[in-house]
Parts: structure tokens; sequence; C-alpha cells
């Protein structure tokens, strides 16, 4: 019973890591096709991808039985179908945070004229779920679905600025503090101390600490319970030489995404 429980428990390992590695796979297929930016054969797509064609092959046709991918003919390559841009805006349509928060965001980035983001903690980075861009032709540009880690952006010291003492306490002694920019805090007491010092005026900021000349400033948002982080971002001429004004505005679009039902 034991020897089948363990022979069970391997099997069960190895298909869920086979199904995360064709999950992943998959998403790369669709990110190939969008840097590509038009159509590819499955020799190509599988170099890019850096697996056997074989497997990529498999993919590829599974996508198109699913009505995702269409070949264009011999030698003309394959590329995807608009099935996949018609499911994301049924899906970005019905999501119950975007509606509720991107109105809010829409006037923030009026206000400010800079870009907006809206993000929360994924492990121990931020995942961008909502960016409202500048119209600005120097802007802060990013994308929804991005990654940053949680020490160099404004984003991630906000949302660790909302956690209890205790729980970000043990978070940093995992967190490697890596070196973004020059400008990033890679000592943690001193990031402890701009955090104590940013929770008492309401609002945490960076200053090329992420991204050499982009300064930004953001603020922990609690929607039912659950922390997100709120964020205007630009460079830094513009930022600094509006930041009260920003952080006024800041902080009455997280007083209002809170009070909202």
């Amino acid at each position: 019973m034991v020897a089948y429980y363990h022979i069970y428990e391997m099997s069960f390992t190895y298909m869920n890591t086979a199904a995360v590695k064709s999950a992943d796979r998959t998403v790369q297929i669709l990110e190939a096709f969008a840097a590509a930016g038009e159509p590819l054969g499955v020799a190509e797509l599988a170099r890019r991808l850096a697996i056997p064609v074989s497997a990529c092959y498999g993919l590829m046709r599974t996508l198109e039985l699913r009505g995702y991918l269409y070949e264009l003919g011999v030698r003309k390559g394959w590329y995807p179908t608009l099935r996949w841009l018609q499911k994301a805006r049924t899906i970005a349509e019905h999501d119950p945070m975007l509606e509720r928060v991107t109105p809010l965001l829409e006037a923030l980035g009026k206000t400010t004229g800079e870009t907006i983001v809206f993000g929360k903690r994924s492990g121990i980075e931020v995942v961008y779920l909502n960016v409202i861009e500048s119209r600005h032709s120097i802007r802060y540009s990013a994308q929804a679905g991005e990654r940053k880690p949680l020490h160099s952006s404004s984003a991630g010291k906000a949302l660790l600025g909302a956690m209890a003492p205790t729980v970000r306490s043990a978070l940093l002694d995992t967190l490697k503090l890596a070196r973004v920019t020059p400008n990033t805090i890679v000592r943690r007491e001193l990031l402890e101390k701009d955090l104590e010092a940013s929770a008492k005026r309401g609002w945490y900021a960076t200053r090329g600490e992420n991204v050499a000349d982009v300064h930004a400033l953001g603020a922990p948002v609690r929607i039912d319970g659950e922390p997100y982080a709120l964020v205007v971002a630009g460079p830094a001429h513009r930022i600094e030489g509006a930041l009260k004004t920003h952080a006024a505005a800041l902080l009455r679009t997280v007083g209002a995404i809170e009070s909202r039902k």
C-alpha cells in the first residue's frame, strides 16, 4: 500500500508538472506571435521557444482545433485568430475589480496627466492589474501583467507598508534586495526607515529606484479587506514639480475607491 501511494504521488507530481509546462508553453506561443508581429512556421516558433519541433507542432495543432490558430498555407506559417481578442475582451469586461476601479483610475490619470498603475502583491513581486498610460509622448510606459520587485517599486513599497510589522519582517527576511538601478535601496535598515517615514505621510515614493529616470508615488488601497496599490508614475522632472498636488489627488482617489461599493 505504501509503495503504491509513492508511485501514485510521483505520477501525480509528474502530470502536474507536465500540465504547468504545457500551460506555460501555450502562453509563450501567444507572446512569440505578439513579439514577431507576423506569421511564424513551426520550426521558427520552436526555435524561439527552445522546445522540440514535435512538441511545438502538437501545441499548435491543439490551438488550431480550438480555433485559436490558423495555418496560412504551406511555407506561409501560422497566425493567431481573433478568438484570442474576443475572449480577452469578454474577460476584461466582466472583471469585477476593474469595473470597480477603472473609472477612478482614468479620472486620476486626467487629473495628474501621468501614468496610473493599479497592482497587487503576487509572492515576492507586484503584478500590475491595470495600467492607464499618460498621453504625454514622454511617459512611464507599462502593461498589465508586468511584475516588479517589492522593494524598488512604489507599488511594492505601498504593499509592504500596508502589512502588519511581523508579517513584513518575515517577508523581508526572505527578500533579496537586488539593485535594479543605482538608486535602488538595497540595505534593509534603510528600506525600513523609508517605509516608516512614508507610512506617516500616507504615501510611498520611488525616485529612479526601479526605472532610472522615473519617479513615482503610491499608496495602499484596501478593497474588501484585500490590499492593493495605486500609483502615479512619470518622468522625474514632472513628478517632482507636482509632488504635493499628485499626492493629494492620489489619496483622494484611494478614499473614493475604498468607499465605493
